[in-house]
């Protein structure tokens, strides 16, 4: 019987090879960097606020996941899945759910005079937007803002290895009244997510999502030039997809939630 003998040389092909693969079929990425930035375009940004235990909700979560295809792209409307936790009472716990942003939803209706909060509740650009069932007006609307001024310019610089995302982000805005009243935000979302409900007023359904918030970092202030510089770091956490995985940053007034400028960056 012959005796196979396996050299160094095809040792070393082989190890690289199966590590190659496992990364391919694991969902963790190599090392990749890439540079993003604002343009001369402005950008909106729809907030969704939802719940997987509101029965009102999975027709406003299909809705947003049609925005590619409906030429709604990142670069021109970037939507936000902001999951509350205040269903969660109810029967059902949503995974993707955190007390920050049923907070932030609170700020929003109070900042508009209102005293309640419903899902689900979208807003543009800080302003409430009820026709979300309709793509035409909604495509109107961005439009005029891709049209307007922006206020503000972003850069993102990132680095995603393995299960750890490095960026550095710089933002400047405009010498004018709105300058003193932006805040900056970093929002880490995920697509391509599925649920099946097993209580609560969606039992039974299997549910898809896009655009998740998965960590939100901010209000960050700008200093006194209207300028800020971060380098924030986020851990992908094992349960996530990597390659599903976007870095949003916008900037917003916190009197008016007016969005000054936005950008979508994505690593892989």
């Amino acid at each position: 019987m012959k005796k196979f003998i396996r050299s160094p040389g095809r040792s070393r092909i082989f190890a690289a090879f199966a590590a190659c693969w496992i990364a391919a079929n694991s969902g963790l990425t190599v090392a990749g960097e890439c540079t993003t930035a604002s343009g001369t375009q402005r950008v909106a940004v729809l907030e969704l606020y939802t719940s997987e235990g509101c029965d009102s909700c999975p027709p406003a979560d299909k809705w947003i996941t049609r925005f590619p295809a409906n030429n709604l792209r990142p670069d021109r409307v970037i939507p936000l899945a902001f999951h509350v936790d205040y269903w969660n009472q109810l029967g059902w716990t949503d995974r993707f759910s955190q007390a920050g942003f049923s907070e932030r939803q609170r700020r929003h209706s109070n900042r508009r005079g209102v005293s309640f909060v419903v899902t689900p509740q979208l807003l543009l650009n800080g302003q409430d937007y009820r026709s979300w069932n309709s793509f035409d007006d909604l495509s109107g609307k961005v439009k005029a803002i891709n049209e307007s001024k922006p206020l503000a310019a972003i850069k993102v610089r990132s680095t995603l290895s393995g299960l750890i995302l490095t960026t550095a982000v710089d933002v400047s805005v405009a010498e004018d009244a709105a300058q003193k009243d932006a805040d900056v935000y970093f929002a880490l979302y995920e697509n391509n997510l599925t649920s099946q409900v097993e209580a609560g007023e969606n039992r039974g359904q299997t549910l898809r999502h896009d655009f998740v918030v998965r960590k939100l970092i901010g209000p960050l202030p700008l200093d006194d030039n209207g300028k800020l510089s971060q380098a924030p770091r986020f851990e992908i956490m094992a349960a996530w997809k990597p390659r599903d995985v976007s870095l949003a940053v916008f900037v917003q007034n916190r009197r008016t939630g007016d969005v000054l400028q936005a950008v979508a960056a994505h690593c892989s």
